[in-house]
């Protein structure tokens, strides 16, 4: 019997691609010093650099910076404008808070785990509109450990006071996600994304959030 359910957020609840995109426009159209750039090769080559989210931040400012020798902006005001309004072009997967609703109508638990940084992380599940859905929401730089680490999901597992085999664990990243959920005994459920192939075990797919309610 499944008594709780546990979230990735960026790629999972978030559409970080559509956020990303939203925010990069944006960041563009309000800073002037950028507009000697064309704006679809700066968002372009904004969104490679990213790297799907595993670059940090100021390296893709940095870099940005050289190649296209912006002087009149640095870096860490780049950066500082990116963490302050990130939060403001937040963008859910389609049928989110519809998923979320149904899972609380059948008495099962919701938890998140999340790699990042506490601030950031949190203003982008408050911009979400889900916070009171969950039971708890750990991010890695709070709990001090960071997926795949297996220490993360048994820590999840205690707080719920539950067995891990009545636990689900959904999220977009093959080993990050599926896999470390797996290991400590939870259903590793992958959420289909654009970028990897299911050539790895997990206990099923969803392609759209609402596909989750086959597997409670």
């Amino acid at each position: 019997m499944i008594k709780a359910v546990i979230f990735d957020l960026d790629g999972t609840l978030l559409d970080r691609d559509l956020s990303l995109e939203s925010f990069i426009r944006d960041q563009y159209d309000r800073l002037d010093v950028l507009h000697f750039i064309d704006k679809d090769e700066y968002v372009a080559r904004f969104i490679q650099l990213d790297n799907k989210g595993y670059m940090w931040k100021d390296i893709v400012y940095a870099s940005l910076i050289e190649e296209y020798q912006i002087w009149n902006i640095s870096a860490d005001e780049l950066l500082a404008d990116y963490i302050e309004n990130f939060k403001n072009h937040c963008i859910p997967f389609p049928h989110l808070t519809e998923l979320l609703e149904h899972i609380i109508s059948q008495k099962i638990k919701l938890g998140m785990i999340t790699n990042g940084f506490s601030d950031f992380q949190l203003g982008n599940v408050e911009s979400l509109g889900i916070r009171h859905y969950f039971e708890f929401i750990m991010v890695s730089e709070l709990e001090g450990i960071r997926k795949p680490d297996v220490s993360i999901f048994k820590r999840a597992l205690e707080r719920l006071e539950i067995e891990a085999c009545e636990a689900i664990y959904v999220g977009d990243h093959p080993v990050n996600d599926v896999m470390a959920s797996r290991r400590v005994g939870m259903k590793g459920i992958w959420k289909c994304n654009r970028y990897d192939k299911a050539d790895f075990e997990h206990d099923g797919i969803i392609y759209d959030l609402m596909d989750l309610k086959h597997y409670l």
